[in-house]
């Protein structure tokens, strides 16, 4: 687990908080019954009111409606956001927290976890996990780097783990465009299918400030380590070093990038050949009909300018 500063903000122990609570309203990669983003979302708000806070529960039929109600609650003095969910959660709520003095909550719901993964928390256990919220909640938040990206014509969006763009953001793209398998099944398959048409992209880079034009089968901008539910791309990277990782897979043939995958899950592609690791401020990116990914969820068309913003969110976890 990463070392990370904490802020002076400290409520007395005992104050009772305003915490707005934001539950994952798309569960189709989610656990079920007893394990699911709904039945962990009712034991968080149980939980939080038990402990003497003042709860928002916030639930919607879809991902903007629930971010607009978040932002209500925010504006209104949540004096906390916690989420309820997987990385896109996560993704919502420090989109919503950036460069705001209100700290995220995490209780992993989902399927890739990969924050809380990254940042230490308990992945299998949401009771423990609020647990260790409501401890950490008297005490300073702690500091952590974003990820930002500008693209022209949009307001920034910032990430907690990495922007795709490449054979990742492909899948995840592919996947989305399926109804059908629902479940993880839908991204097994999807891999298989881009698996089948692999094939260089031709980038345009600048990379602090050099410009630089290069063929690669994926380049990934990471905060954090992993992505894809444990796939740890940049090993290396830290949420408080004020630097972002880029990860970048040159082009090889569809059987040894077969061999090169599984490794990703244990850190030990890192350092062969075909793969490049770079600690970067901020990468221009581009890349002929290419749609981007952040924390899994679709960003949009390339270009976009992708640069480390330090201290841009703050954590109780």
């Amino acid at each position: 687990m990463n070392t990370i500063p904490r802020t002076s903000i400290e409520p007395a122990a005992g104050t009772a908080l305003s915490i707005a609570v934001a539950i994952n309203p798309r569960a189709a990669f989610g656990g079920k019954g007893a394990s699911s983003p709904t039945r962990t979302g009712d034991m968080v708000v149980a939980r939080l009111r038990e402990a003497g806070h003042h709860v928002s529960e916030l639930r919607r039929g879809d991902y903007l409606a629930l971010r607009r109600a978040v932002d209500a609650e925010i504006a209104a003095g949540a004096q906390a956001l916690v989420v309820v969910g997987g990385d896109g959660m996560v993704h919502l709520g420090v989109n919503a927290v950036a460069h705001k003095n209100v700290p995220l909550g995490i209780i992993p719901a989902g399927t890739g976890n990969d924050a809380a993964r990254g940042l230490g928390l308990e992945l299998n256990n949401p009771g423990a996990a609020v647990e260790h919220f409501l401890r950490c909640c008297h005490g300073g938040p702690r500091i952590l780097d974003l990820g930002r990206i500008d693209r022209a014509g949009q307001e920034p969006v910032w990430f907690m783990g990495a922007l795709s763009a490449g054979f990742d953001a492909l899948v995840n793209e592919r996947a989305n465009m399926w109804r059908w398998p629902r479940g993880p099944m839908r991204y097994n398959l999807a891999i298989l299918r881009e698996l089948a048409v692999l094939r260089p992209l031709n980038y345009s880079l600048v990379v602090d400030g050099q410009a630089d034009k290069q063929q690669a089968l994926l380049i990934s901008i990471s905060n954090g380590t992993s992505i894809g539910g444990g796939m740890k791309i940049t090993p290396e990277a830290k949420y408080d070093d004020g630097l972002l990782d880029m990860f970048v897979v040159s082009p090889v043939s569809r059987t040894r990038f077969l061999r090169i995958y599984p490794l990703v899950f244990s850190g030990r592609h890192a350092g062969r050949p075909e793969v490049r690791i770079r600690q970067v401020s901020e990468v221009i990116i581009d890349a002929p009909g290419l749609i981007a990914y952040a924390d899994g969820e679709r960003i949009g068309p390339l270009p976009a300018t992708v640069s480390a913003d330090p201290g841009a969110a703050l954590l109780w976890g």
